[in-house]
């Protein structure tokens, strides 16, 4: 029986398509998958694919012609690409209507298909930005390219397949990722964790994500500075990188609010641990790693209640209206004075966490889908 093969491609490479791809490779390669991961240098540096036991193809920068290029001829060969995201799909598109990109019997990596046709292309829809004016109908735009030339579309809530099909999917199916839990014990409320952000003897919230528009994070500052009456004041601890990084600290300092912006860390799940409440103020979530660990972890979570969230938390959190600073403020308030609820909804996180797929049931799901397609060729 010939070895299958397969293509993964990120674009942009979040923090969750990142980790699921790393996810996917390890479970697929002990599978007897060949992988292949296409994505920007970087994101291996950061997740190791090539320690999974994938091939690794490094990708140019975005809106380098080269991209299209390194694409087609990594997929020469494959019986599945998969791409996640809609940069990543875009491309793996184009990649594929060239007619090198069809079955071969010898290209690189030595992946072989038989019968004839292009390539199946398979694609994720981790989540969404939302975008106004002429940038949401590009992006309309190339959503309805990129479901039409996907064989399955495969999305992490059940609104990203509504969308899916909205957009003229022929195949959008629901396929919740997991993302790997940590791989050690964490302490919660971890006495050095609090040391080190300066909260020792005041309650810690934390919130996690890139510092971009439409993640709420002027919702939150608002929230924070409804909180300065209370005694002890919260530290508010936001991790992650972005664009609006500046404008927020301005924001910070000028306000004097209890707010510490971190930069990106990779100890995420043991600061997370030691906090009292996690937020998630964002506009748009499908399955959220923020929520995901913080119920892992049995910390309290108060979250917008859009997208994937009220899917994947249940009654697990506490949910608010995005950009409802007073809603928001509020909830978390609440449970900061209110212990007995803060330990219900530990308990009741963890709870919700084992209703998820596991991280093996994630992959053979993944790799049932390709088997189902490669036998259609």
């Amino acid at each position: 029986m010939t070895q299958l093969r397969t293509v993964q491609v990120l674009g942009g490479g979040s923090a969750g398509s990142s980790s699921h791809v790393r996810s996917l490779a390890s479970g697929l390669v002990a599978r007897g998958v060949r992988v292949t991961v296409c994505a920007p240098a970087e994101l291996d540096r950061l997740y190791d694919y090539l320690g999974a036991g994938a091939h690794f193809v490094p990708l140019p920068r975005l809106g380098d012609p080269a991209t299209v290029t390194a694409l087609r001829n990594a997929c020469i060969g494959a019986d599945v690409v998969h791409a996640h995201g809609l940069q990543a799909s875009v491309r793996a598109a184009l990649a594929l209507s060239a007619p090198s990109c069809g079955p071969a019997s010898g290209g690189p990596g030595g992946g072989s298909t038989s019968g004839g046709g292009r390539t199946p292309l398979v694609t994720t829809w981790h989540s969404r930005n939302h975008l106004d004016g002429a940038r949401g109908g590009v992006q309309r735009l190339l959503e309805r390219r990129t479901v039409r030339a996907a064989s399955v579309v495969l999305g992490t809530s059940s609104e990203l397949v509504d969308r899916a099909r909205r957009r003229g999917a022929r195949d959008a199916r629901l396929a919740p990722v997991t993302v790997p839990a940590g791989r050690g014990p964490v302490c919660l409320h971890d006495g050095k964790a609090r040391a080190e952000l300066g909260a020792v003897d005041r309650p810690l919230l934390m919130a996690v994500g890139a510092l971009e528009r439409g993640r709420g994070y002027g919702t939150l500052l608002d929230a924070a500075r409804s909180w300065r009456d209370l005694d002890p004041q919260p530290l508010l601890v936001i991790a992650g990188e972005g664009r609006e990084r500046a404008a927020l600290q301005r924001r910070i300092t000028a306000e004097r609010l209890a707010v510490r912006l971190i930069g990106r860390r990779d100890d995420v799940a043991e600061l997370l641990a030691a906090a009292d409440v996690a937020v998630l103020p964002s506009r748009r979530e499908a399955r959220s790693l923020l929520a995901q660990e913080a119920l892992r972890l049995g910390v309290p979570l108060v979250a917008t209640a859009v997208g994937g969230v009220p899917e994947l938390v249940g009654d697990a959190a506490e949910l608010v209206p995005y950009g409802d600073a007073v809603a928001l403020a509020g909830a978390v308030r609440g449970l900061l004075e209110d212990a007995e609820r803060r330990m219900d909804l530990a308990a009741a996180g963890r709870v919700q966490a084992g209703t998820w797929p596991t991280e093996d049931e994630t992959v053979a799901h993944v790799l049932s889908v390709y088997d189902e397609l490669a036998g259609r060729r």
